[in-house]
């Protein structure tokens, strides 16, 4: 984490604190988001699973949603994305989000007309990417 700046460094602590906020009594895998956006706020947000598992969301998309919801005009900036596996670690590896969480982040950037610079951390190393278009670059909006 030494390459990355303090604030990226803080939002992924604060993504790494939010895996233990999760709620993932069926997979055990805890995830942990942090958003930054444009006026310095920070929301966090994490997993919550359901028994009827569709009903469950990602944590990327409760922080998201969070932050839509209480500073609708606030473009995000950065997002940070933590987890622990079924072990209760962190994961040695990043961890991405998925397609429905791609889409959503795709959606953010699209209303902001901004990238949206994301940190996928591990504790071997920190994946940076300037936009998800970098991991989904053929958009649902894009057809």
């Amino acid at each position: 984490m030494e390459e990355l700046s303090a604030e990226e460094r803080h939002l992924v602590e604060l993504a790494i604190e939010a895996t233990s906020r999760s709620y993932a009594p069926y997979s055990k895998f805890c995830v942990g988001a942090a958003v930054r956006l444009d006026n310095g706020v920070e929301i966090i947000g994490c997993n919550q699973e359901n028994a009827a598992y569709p009903s469950g969301l990602c944590a990327e998309r409760t922080a998201l949603f969070a932050a839509g919801a209480q500073y609708p005009d606030q473009p995000v900036r950065m997002l940070a994305i933590a987890a622990r596996g079924t072990h209760g670690d962190l994961e040695e590896e990043p961890v991405g989000p998925c397609g429905s969480c791609r889409q959503v982040i795709i959606e953010s950037e699209t209303r902001a007309k901004a990238p949206i610079r994301i940190l996928l951390y591990g504790k071997k190393y920190v994946y940076v990417i300037d936009g998800v278009r970098e991991l989904m670059p053929l958009t649902f909006s894009e057809f």
